[in-house]
């Protein structure tokens, strides 16, 4: 059927931030500084205040984000690096990129983040097996919620392991009160549309409390300029800025985020464990965990209910999303690496078993009760 409601309703958002929105983009017109307007360094600065950490730099896309710490921290062939099986691409890709070799790690299965006991051992396997050099660890915040850095960055500290939060789902959680985006020695994140604090195109950003890394990560996305000058250029970088129409864009959005949106998509997920949590698995937030709520994600009892439920919500016109259908370690693009099927059970059961629901901070409780309802009548069929 036709979709009824949005999935995430960057429309409603529009006409809610309309006038403060047209403002700040006709300014950038008007001024014409379309790429390294004042706009993007007054960014970096409410952004890296709200984490809590030293340095925003942003970019060009989260993937960006994610690349241009690799390529700071020099990561390359022979080295190894951990990540959760089951995330989105370019968790992975951007390690595969560098020449280094990715670690897969199974996930938990009710956090959806890495599983901290399973890092742990994969760290000693690549290390007893002394092939590859284990170099980093990339942590992601699935879905809104924090990785449990309490213990991944305990164990990156006992290996000796750079530590990288990718963030592109995260931004605005928190864990023990400190923000997303602050943990281990960077964090990226992603400012694609849909995204909890999102642009009108695509950006990224990486945060660090690291002055050196810093620099060097504001040389590497203008081509590996000079700090002095832009046609000096004294490494090898790539191209990779969040221009002004974006910055403006974020700055609106931003304010908004802070002043009510965090609150009221964390409602709306309240709201929806509410009418779900008797009649299927709805995610659960730890003690000391806030989400952001990149998604709400709930988890059927095998892929033909899945499948069944998710065909019944698009015959009433309800949007839902599978996030994701395959996990790493069975992506075609890591076929080298040898990846088979029961590899890794938590992350290839979820795949079958997941479906991501309507969310975002304007959704109305009769909506949330209508997507219940049809989830609940779909389930008793």
């Amino acid at each position: 059927g036709e979709s009824l409601m949005e999935f995430r309703d960057l429309k409603k958002q529009y006409q809610v931030l309309k006038p403060q929105m047209d403002a700040a983009i006709g300014k950038v017109l008007q001024d014409c500084n379309f790429i390294s307007g004042k706009q993007v360094a007054e960014l970096e600065e409410k952004l890296a205040q709200y984490v809590g950490v030293k340095h925003c730099v942003t970019c060009g896309n989260g993937t960006d984000a994610l690349s241009l710490v690799m390529m700071a921290w020099e990561i390359k062939e022979g080295d190894a690096v951990f990540v959760p099986d089951f995330t989105f691409f370019a968790s992975a890709e951007v390690v595969a990129f560098e020449g280094a070799t990715p670690i897969f790690v199974d996930v938990d299965e009710r956090s959806f983040n890495i599983d901290p006991d399973k890092l742990e051992q994969a760290i000693c396997a690549v290390e007893q097996e002394g092939k590859l050099r284990p170099r980093a660890v990339v942590a992601v915040d699935l879905f809104g919620q924090p990785a449990d850095y309490r213990r991944i960055e305990e164990i990156c500290r006992r290996h000796n392991l750079l530590l990288l939060e990718d963030g592109a789902q995260g931004f605005g959680g928190m864990l023990d009160g400190r923000r997303a985006c602050s943990f281990g020695d960077a964090a990226a994140t992603s400012f694609f549309p849909a995204k909890p604090l999102g642009c009108y195109g695509d950006g990224g950003a990486v945060f660090t409390n690291d002055d050196n890394l810093a620099e060097l990560l504001r040389s590497l996305r203008i081509h590996g300029k000079s700090p002095v000058s832009k046609y000096d250029n004294i490494r090898i970088g790539i191209n990779s800025r969040l221009d002004t129409v974006q910055a403006a864009v974020l700055q609106v959005k931003f304010e908004a985020f802070r002043q009510h949106e965090l609150e009221d998509v964390n409602r709306a997920a309240e709201l929806y464990t509410q009418y779900l949590g008797d009649i299927v698995k709805t995610p659960v937030i730890p003690e000391g965990f806030y989400s952001s709520w990149a998604q709400y994600t709930i988890i059927l009892e095998s892929r033909e209910q899945r499948d069944r439920v998710q065909h019944a919500l698009k015959e009433q016109g309800i949007p839902t999303m599978i996030y994701y259908p395959k996990p790493m370690h069975l992506q075609g693009a890591f076929e080298q690496l040898g990846g088979r099927e029961g590899d890794f059970p938590v992350s290839e059961r979820l795949c079958g078993q997941v479906l991501s629901l309507p969310l975002h901070p304007y959704l109305a409780e009769e909506d949330i009760k209508f997507v219940s309802n049809a989830i609940r009548s779909a389930l008793e069929r």
